[in-house]
This record gives C-alpha cells, structure tokens and sequence, in this order.
C-alpha cells in the first residue's frame, strides 16, 4: 500500500465517532454518526441517520458504489500534536499510533482522543493531566 493510501485510509479511519454528512450518486443525504467503514468497498454504517427529508433511520447501510462525497462537520483531534506535547514530558519514551486512533506512553499507558483507556498508576496520573492541558487549550 502506498504512502498515499494509507494517508487516505488514515483520514477516512479519523472520522468513525464523528458526524458526516455523506452524499450518494442519486442525490440522497444522510447526516449521522459514521459508525464503520470497510476500506477496500468503502461501504459505510451511519448511525441515528437522518435523511433530507427529517426522517430518522437508527443504522443506514450503504454500499460504497453509490457513495458521491463524504463531508466531517467536525474537526478532527490532532493526535499528532499530542503526541508532540507528551514527547516534551516523556522524552523517548511516546509512540504514535495516528492510523490506529492512540499514543503509547512507556509502553504501558494507552490514549486516545478520549483520554488515558489504558494503564494505571504516577504515569497514567500524568498522562491525562498532559492531555486535560491540551484539551483545555483546544
């Protein structure tokens, strides 16, 4: 896979959790929750979709063919610059996973754009209060 691609699929993995507003080649809208995509089709699941119209559908399947344009409401957390900020207090020691969604501290504390998900203890302590920083200044 080439350089280019897995940025693509990097970008398009970001926005899972967020909401879109997805377009297909018939014209129909969808606004939602991006639940899953599958790379190779690009067939995705919107969840509490709602369609031009007002009407809501709990999960909307659509196949990848039919797909025009994939719009994020949202911008995307920059894990990057995290990752950046943590290597300032943790020097060596942080890995990023920017394709996977999280950071490795240590090899013991995992984080995501929703804080500490994994580990424990003065280290785990730390991290969140690195990331409760950063997010306060978003």
């Amino acid at each position: 896979m080439s350089v280019a691609q897995r940025k693509f699929f990097s970008e398009v993995a970001a926005l899972i959790e967020k909401t879109v507003l997805v377009e297909t080649t018939t014209g129909k809208k969808f606004i939602g929750t991006l639940n899953g995509i599958n790379p190779d089709s690009l067939n995705l699941c919107i969840a509490e979709a709602k369609d031009e119209t007002g009407k809501v559908a709990h999960r909307v399947f659509l196949s990848g063919n039919v797909i025009a344009q994939i719009s994020s409401t949202e911008k995307p957390f920059d894990l990057k610059s995290l990752a950046n900020r943590l290597e300032k207090v943790f020097p060596t020691m942080v890995k990023l996973y920017e394709d996977k969604g999280f950071i490795w501290v240590m090899n013991k504390v995992k984080l995501t754009e929703k804080g500490v998900v994994e580990g424990s203890g003065p280290a785990a302590e730390r991290v969140q209060r690195v990331y409760n920083q950063f997010i306060s200044e978003g």
